[in-house]
């Protein structure tokens, strides 16, 4: 199966009361020569969802990999 790798950089995290937060990101498009190099295959954009799992950390300002495989 094929594999896409994006490099987005964490905005915002916003907390609801009982656990729940939103996580915000947008594709890098500086600081590094990593981070240019995947600007130029990422399109312009934004990563949205939920999240419920406490354990899962997501840190405004910091850079995340999301790797998107086919399901089937």
């Amino acid at each position: 199966m094929k594999q896409t790798r994006c490099k987005f950089k964490c905005n915002q995290v916003t907390t609801y009361e009982g656990g729940g937060r939103d996580i915000e990101m947008s594709p890098v498009v500086s600081g590094s020569e990593e981070n240019k190099s995947f600007w130029q295959y990422t399109p312009i954009g934004k990563f949205t969802m939920s999240c419920v799992n406490p354990n899962a950390e997501f840190v405004p300002g910091k850079e995340y990999y999301i790797d998107i495989t086919l399901a089937n």
